[in-house]
């Protein structure tokens, strides 16, 4: 008795459906840094309500996990003199998505905004955080 393997044939259909699921799932990474700062004691956290908006749509891409960063109302303490760096993880964007802003959207003033993000094929980012919009 022989041992033959059947490469199996996967329908035309199943393989669309799937490729749409990858769609879906696709999640933007951005490196932020927090410019070092000659003032002692600063503080900074990421509040749950920051979004990338695709410049071109109504869509927007919600945080879904912060690395190296707290999650307001906690608090994270940048070392002095040095660049403070975290990482976000977001919901995917639209295919045709040429540019996009990151936006802190928060009931007080100084959020978070980094403006005209240019697309990149691998959706991984290093950007420089600034306040104020």
């Amino acid at each position: 008795m022989s041992d033959t393997l059947v490469k199996p044939v996967i329908a035309k259909e199943l393989l669309e459906s799937l490729q749409t699921k990858i769609e879906e799932e696709k999640q933007v990474i951005v490196h932020c840094c927090f410019p070092a700062s000659p003032f002692l004691g600063n503080l900074i956290r990421i509040w749950n309500s920051t979004y990338l908006f695709d410049n071109n749509s109504d869509h927007k891409s919600k945080l879904i996990h912060a690395e190296n960063i707290s999650i307001s109302p906690n608090w994270t303490v940048v070392p002095f003199m040095r660049d403070f760096w975290f990482t976000l993880i977001f919901s995917g964007l639209p295919k045709d998505c040429k540019s996009f802003d990151l936006m802190e959207v928060i009931p007080e003033e100084g959020g978070f905004f980094v403006e005209s993000i240019k697309r990149n094929s691998l959706d991984v980012y290093r950007v420089k955080i600034s306040e104020a919009y």
